[in-house]
């Protein structure tokens, strides 16, 4: 198959030449030889690219994309993935998912409240005394 020059990978990408230049100094993609100066890459650069992406959609770091996809040669027909810790970083997700879906029905809630005043609100009590919990949880990981 006919190599990809980075002009090109970055025209289907939609990733500057310099971000594919950066990919490449972290080990995350490669380049299988060059033109010139041009970098030329393998086809499947693309299939590699986009599974950085998906990774970094789901909050991995570039550097955990790395580890979890192994060292960039070239030629990447195939990969690996780390299988746990995609199903770990699928766990976080969804506690997010979960968090931020009990923070917009408070949003709701303080936004549509009846109550005179907030404070004589029973469920807006509540919700203030949860997220002391949440702010306490969050000091803990830090």
């Amino acid at each position: 198959m006919k190599s990809l020059d980075i002009a090109e990978v970055s025209r289907r990408s939609g990733l500057k030449p310099s971000a594919l230049r950066y990919y490449e100094s972290l080990g995350v993609i490669a380049a299988d030889s060059r033109k010139g100066l041009r970098r030329q890459y393998d086809p499947s650069v693309l299939d590699r690219l986009a599974l950085i992406a998906l990774g970094q959609r789901a909050g991995f770091s570039l550097q955990d994309i790395a580890a979890t996809l192994g060292a960039a040669t070239g030629a990447e027909a195939e990969f690996e993935l780390d299988r746990q810790g995609i199903s770990d970083r699928a766990d976080a997700v969804d506690r997010r998912i979960r968090e931020l879906t009990l923070l917009s029905r408070a949003l709701r809630h303080v936004a549509q409240c009846q109550a005179p005043n907030h404070a004589q609100c029973p469920k807006f009590r509540q919700m203030m005394a949860e997220a002391l919990t949440w702010s306490g949880e969050n000091r803990q990981k830090l």
